[in-house]
């Protein structure tokens, strides 16, 4: 009777792992305000899981959505947040003190008077930009505990400028969690990537070359890189997003120091780090600091390598520059 039961049991658990399937690769692709695309090698397809990781992170980090969590802190309603949340928080303090306030979450209402935000105004003079950097900066909101704390009620906060990496990161750890050792997940244009993809080869990603094209149709590749390693990797350019009034191009990326769009020589900056989250929100330190400060800064954080794409007056109008670091990740131009 033992044996039977023994028989039963080892027959139970067979057709289990049966109907789990051999691995293989799945790719998910959708958009959920930004699109969207998934790779990864595992035993079923993970598609409520990662919807279940996207309308978290929109729950928390959508802007525009009045019920989400970074909207009520916005609104001053007093309300604890969650450990991703404080995470996310504190990446974005740490970038802005690093880059003494380069970076800053808290230049919403910049980005909105030029037009890149949750609104659009036809006219941004010296004194309006004046009056808004009154209650803009870093410094001026921490955490106390669980609770978002800000010195001044008028002081908002928009955490796009990471947001694409960290929900990255999100769906990259949930896949880890189950086992995944082979993925690629794109949101937005930021990355993270771990093992081989289907070729049993390392994953391979392409840079842009820095083309004035607002539609984002055309995707020339200047180079071409390939990962040994996880890592994540975002690319901040304002060739892309910008708009144009009264013949003068304004670029999407804010200068929290001067109000104003930024003039630096970086046409388009890509960064690889430990995680998408950090190579998010370094993109666009560099985009603020250019190309010199911005070297400097790479030099002291550990594992930050960059691949930057810099104006100047030759035949192609730019070049490259790339840390010593990325060199192992080249593996052709893109021509």
């Amino acid at each position: 009777m033992r044996s039977q039961y023994v028989i039963l049991f080892l027959t139970f658990v067979l057709l289990l792992v049966g109907c789990e399937g051999e691995p293989r690769y799945y790719e998910i692709t959708g958009r959920l305000h930004t699109p969207y695309h998934i790779k990864f090698e595992y035993t079923r397809s993970l598609d409520k899981e990662i919807d279940e990781q996207l309308k978290y992170f929109y729950q928390l980090f959508n802007a525009f959505d009045s019920t989400s969590v970074i909207s009520r802190i916005n609104q001053n309603e007093e309300i604890r947040v969650d450990t991703l949340f404080q995470r996310t928080f504190r990446k974005a303090m740490e970038v802005s003190t690093l880059t003494d306030g380069a970076y800053d979450v808290t230049c919403a209402p910049l980005i909105n008077l030029w037009g890149f935000g949750f609104s659009r105004k036809d006219s941004v003079t010296p004194a309006l930009i004046d009056s808004v950097q009154r209650f803009i900066g870093y410094r001026k909101v921490h955490l106390d505990g669980d609770k978002v704390v800000k010195d001044d009620p008028r002081l908002i906060m928009n955490f796009s400028s990471l947001a694409d990496g960290t929900v990255c990161d999100m769906i990259a750890q949930m896949l880890e969690k189950k086992g995944v050792r082979n993925y690629l997940v794109e949101f937005g244009g930021e990355m993270r990537v771990r093992g081989l993809n289907p070729k049993g080869e390392n994953w391979r990603l392409g840079i842009t070359k820095p083309i004035d094209d607002s539609t984002g149709i055309r995707q020339d590749l200047e180079q071409i890189v390939h990962f040994q390693r996880p890592v994540g990797m975002a690319t901040s350019g304002n060739y892309r997003n910008f708009y144009i009034k009264d013949g003068k191009k304004y670029a999407h990326t804010i200068d929290p120091h001067t109000g104003y769009p930024v003039q630096q020589d970086i046409l388009s900056a890509t960064i690889v780090a430990a995680d998408a989250m950090t190579a998010d929100a370094y993109a666009t330190a560099f985009m603020v600091l250019g190309s010199e400060k911005a070297k400097a800064l790479s030099a002291k954080i550990p594992d930050l390598e960059y691949f930057i794409i810099c104006a100047d007056s030759t035949s192609s109008g730019y070049h490259v520059e790339y840390s010593e670091g990325f060199r192992p990740f080249l593996i052709s131009s893109g021509q």
